[in-house]
């Protein structure tokens, strides 16, 4: 597991991120050159092999979906864990704010799901695309 922080303080917030996927790595990668990503710590979970990352997630559960874990040690993930981050972020603070309204995350939520079923479809094509 590699921790790409730029900071020494306490970060924010700690996104763990599958940097062997091509889609999840461009959209991380979107996302750190926001204003205010540099207090963010970004653990790419991909490198390594079994075993917890952090307490709470293993590394095939965070390999599996997308979670984030808050400076007070919650755990978040699927649309709470992007709402996390984008409340993080100044320039996606107003949209974090809109999701965190119960019927937005819900149906942010049942996206994520089904998007999450073709993700691997996605990802192969992807890469062949970069071959």
């Amino acid at each position: 597991m590699k921790s790409d922080t730029a900071t020494t303080a306490a970060p924010r917030l700690t996104v763990f991120y599958d940097g062997g996927c091509p889609l999840c790595l461009k959209e991380v990668s979107f996302y750190r050159r926001r204003r205010g990503a540099d207090a963010i710590a970004w653990v790419d979970v991909s490198e390594g092999t079994g075993g917890d990352i952090t307490p709470g997630l293993s590394r095939c559960d965070a390999l599996a979906r997308f979670h984030v874990q808050e400076a007070d040690g919650r755990l978040q993930n699927g649309a709470a864990a992007f709402i996390a981050l984008w409340t993080a972020l100044p320039s996606f603070s107003l949209a974090g704010r809109l999701a965190s309204w119960a019927p937005v995350t819900w149906v942010l939520e049942q996206a994520y799901t089904q998007f999450l079923k073709v993700r691997p479809a996605i990802q192969r094509q992807v890469r062949g695309k970069m071959s």
